[in-house]
C-alpha cells in the first residue's frame, strides 16, 4: 500500500536549488467563524420545546409513510413523491419504504412502458433517473422515443420546460458511451438556457437556472435539501405535510450540528491555531459543512467528530509541507510520522512538534474507543493512510523546492493522494460501526478500486483547475494545469477543457459503480457519492471556495448552520 516515492525523479545535484532558509506565508483569507459556534458548545439535555417538536416529527413521518406505502392511480404519482422526498432532505427516515417502491417499480418497468404516459418526458427522465441513482441498470435507450427520424431529440419536445428539465438531471448519471445520454446533455443544456422567461413559471425557471448550476447528483446533500425546501414551498401544490416535515426536521438537525460544531469547536480552540500555526488556514467551520456533505444523518455524529478532526489536523499538515517547512525539516518530520513515536519528535521545529504530539493524541483517542468496541484493528488503517498522505506531501515538496514540474504520469500518481481523498474516507468509515470490516479497509486503500480512484481524480483535478492560480503566486508545487501545459504544449484553457473532461469521465465511472451488485455495502458507496457531491460544491464555477472562505463557503455555513427554517407549524404548536 506504499507508494514509490522513490522512484519520483529529481534533477541531478548540481541543478538543485539550495533549501528555502526562510518561512514562507500563503496569506490565506482569515476565519469567519472564529469564536462564533462555541456558544453551542453543551451536553446533551433536551428542553421541552425540543420534545414537542419530536412529537410533531414523530406524527408527520407516519403520515408521509402512509402516502409512500398506499396505492396510488399511477406510478408517475410514486415516482414524484419519492422524487420529492429525496431531494427534500427526508430519505434516511424512509430508506426501507423507498427501497421496496422502488424495485417493485423496477419489477414491473415493462408493464410501465405500455401505460398512457409513456411518452411524457419528465415521467421517464424522473423513472431513468430515481432507478440508476438505486443500482438498477435500466437502459438510456428508453429515451430514443423521444428522437426524430433523423435521430435527433424531437422539436416537439422543447417547450416541455419539466421535462427538459427531468432529462438533464437524468443525463449526469450517465456510463460510458451512452452517446444518447451524452446528446441529451447537449441538447438539455442548450434549450434549459435559452427557455422564453416571459412564458415559463417563475418558480421552475429558478429551478432551472440552479440546476444548470448545480444538478442534483452532483450536490451536497443537506444543502441541496435546504435550496429545494424553498423552491418546493413556492409551487402552488405543494403537499404541507411533506413541506412541514423537512422543515422541522432540518432544523431538528441543525441544531444537533450546531451542538457538535460547538464541541469541536472547543477542541479547536484549545489547539490555538493562530499562535502555533499562523501560516495555517484556520477552517473549522468549512471543514465541518464539507463533512455534513459525507453523512449528515444523527447517527454518524462520531464519523463527523472523527472526520472534522482528522481534516483539521491534515490542513495544517498540509500547510507545513506546501508553506513552512524546508526539505531536511520535512523529511525528518515525515521519519517521525514512519516512526509513530512521540519521541521522534525530538530535533523538529517546534510548530511540527506541536501539531505531531496533537496527531498521537488524537490517534490515541480513536484507539482507545475502537479496542473498546472491538475494532482495534481499524487503528492500522488510518495509520498507514496518514503514512501515505505524508509521503506524497513530502513528494511534492521535493518537486517544488527542486522547481522539477513532473509529467502527467510522474505527477498524478503522488497528487492522487496528497488531494487527501482515501484519508478522508478512511476516517469517515472508522465511526461507521460493524459495517465497515478490514476487507472493506483493503479495498478502499486498494489502488484499483475503480470508484475511490474516480473520485480522487474528481477531488485532484477540480481543486486544481480553481486554485491553480492562488497556489502559483504564492509559490507552489506544479498542478495539473501547469504538468499539462508544459507537456503537451497547449494553453491553460486547453488545459483546463482537458481536465474537466477527466472529471466528467471520474463521474461516470463513479455512476458504473453504483450498479447492482455493489462490491461494498451501499449504504459505504453512498459516502463516496455525497463526499464527490461536496467537492463539487466546494470548488464550483473554477473557485477554491474553501481556501477563499469569505466566498460561497460563508453562505453555505450560513444557511446550514446559522438561519433556521420558518416553521408555522411549530409557531402554532409551541
Amino acid at each position: 500500500m506504499s507508494l514509490p516515492i522513490s522512484g519520483v525523479p529529481f534533477p541531478s545535484p548540481a541543478e538543485e536549488t539550495s533549501p528555502v532558509a526562510e518561512r514562507r506565508s500563503a496569506i490565506f483569507h482569515p476565519t469567519i467563524w472564529t469564536d462564533y459556534f462555541l456558544k453551542y458548545a453543551s451536553d446533551s439535555t433536551s428542553t421541552s420545546s425540543e420534545g414537542i417538536v419530536e412529537e410533531q416529527i414523530k406524527r408527520l413521518k407516519g403520515e408521509v409513510r402512509k402516502m409512500l406505502t398506499g396505492a396510488m392511480d399511477k406510478p408517475s404519482q410514486k415516482l414524484n413523491l419519492i422524487d420529492r422526498i429525496q431531494r427534500l432532505g427526508l430519505a434516511d427516515h424512509f430508506e426501507h419504504e423507498i427501497d421496496e417502491q422502488l424495485e417493485q417499480i423496477h419489477r414491473s418497468y415493462f408493464a410501465f412502458h405500455c401505460e398512457d404516459n409513456n411518452n411524457n418526458l419528465h415521467t421517464i427522465a424522473l423513472l431513468f433517473r430515481l432507478l440508476r441513482q438505486q443500482g438498477y441498470n435500466i437502459s438510456c435507450e428508453i429515451f430514443n422515443r423521444f428522437k426524430d427520424n433523423e435521430g435527433n431529440f424531437s422539436k416537439s419536445i422543447i417547450a416541455d420546460v419539466q421535462g427538459l428539465l427531468s432529462l438533464y438531471e437524468a443525463c449526469h448519471l450517465s456510463y460510458h458511451g451512452e452517446d444518447i445520454l451524452n446528446d441529451a446533455l447537449t441538447f438539455t443544456i442548450t434549450h434549459l438556457e435559452s427557455i422564453d422567461k416571459r412564458k415559463s413559471e417563475p418558480n421552475l425557471e429558478k429551478q432551472v437556472s440552479h440546476a444548470l448550476h448545480q444538478p442534483i447528483q452532483k450536490g451536497l446533500p443537506r444543502l441541496e435539501a435546504r435550496r429545494y425546501i424553498q423552491f418546493y414551498q413556492e409551487e402552488p401544490s405543494h403537499n404541507e405535510v411533506l413541506l412541514s416535515l423537512a422543515k422541522l426536521d432540518f432544523n431538528s438537525l441543525q441544531e444537533q450540528h450546531r451542538k457538535e460544531l460547538g464541541n469541536l469547536a472547543r477542541w479547536w480552540k484549545d489547539i490555538d491555531i493562530e499562535r502555533e500555526f499562523p501560516f495555517a488556514r484556520d477552517r473549522l467551520g468549512e471543514l465541518y459543512i464539507w463533512n455534513l456533505g459525507v453523512h449528515f444523518e444523527p447517527e454518524y455524529e462520531i464519523s463527523r467528530g472523527i472526520l472534522t478532526k482528522m481534516m483539521a489536523i491534515l490542513t495544517i499538515l498540509d500547510d507545513i509541507y506546501d508553506v513552512y517547512g524546508t526539505i531536511e525539516e520535512l523529511e525528518l518530520f515525515t521519519e517521525a510520522i514512519e516512526r509513530w513515536d512521540l519521541d521522534a519528535k525530538e530535533g523538529l521545529p517546534e510548530c511540527m512538534q506541536v501539531i505531531y504530539k496533537i496527531l498521537l493524541n488524537f490517534y490515541d483517542e480513536i484507539g482507545y474507543e475502537l479496542t473498546r468496541k472491538g475494532r482495534s484493528y481499524c487503528l492500522f488503517y488510518a495509520k498507514e493512510a496518514m503514512k501515505i498522505q505524508v509521503r506524497a506531501y513530502l513528494a511534492e515538496a521535493k518537486w517544488f523546492h527542486h522547481s522539477h514540474v513532473p509529467t502527467m504520469e510522474e505527477y498524478l500518481p503522488i497528487a492522487l493522494t496528497s488531494i487527501g481523498i482515501q484519508m478522508a474516507l478512511v476516517a469517515s468509515f472508522l465511526g461507521m460501526g460493524d459495517t465497515v470490516t478490514k476487507d472493506v479497509f483493503d479495498w478502499l486503500l486498494s489502488s484499483d478500486t475503480k470508484i475511490v480512484k474516480a473520485l480522487r481524480v474528481i477531488g485532484r483535478l477540480m481543486n486544481d483547475i480553481a486554485g491553480h492560480k492562488f497556489e502559483q503566486e504564492r509559490g507552489h508545487v506544479a498542478s495539473s494545469v501547469e504538468c499539462f501545459m508544459k507537456q503537451y504544449k497547449v494553453t491553460e484553457e486547453e488545459a483546463k477543457k482537458e481536465l474537466c473532461k477527466q472529471v466528467a469521465d471520474a463521474w461516470k465511472d463513479i455512476n458504473e459503480e453504483l450498479c447492482r451488485p455493489t462490491a461494498v455495502p451501499r449504504v459505504l458507496l453512498m459516502r463516496i457519492i455525497n463526499l464527490a457531491g461536496a467537492i463539487h460544491a466546494v470548488y464550483e464555477d473554477e473557485t477554491d471556495n474553501f481556501v477563499n472562505a469569505g466566498t460561497n463557503f460563508k453562505e453555505f455555513v450560513t444557511c446550514l448552520l446559522v438561519n433556521p427554517c420558518q416553521c408555522d407549524v411549530l409557531k402554532d404548536e409551541v
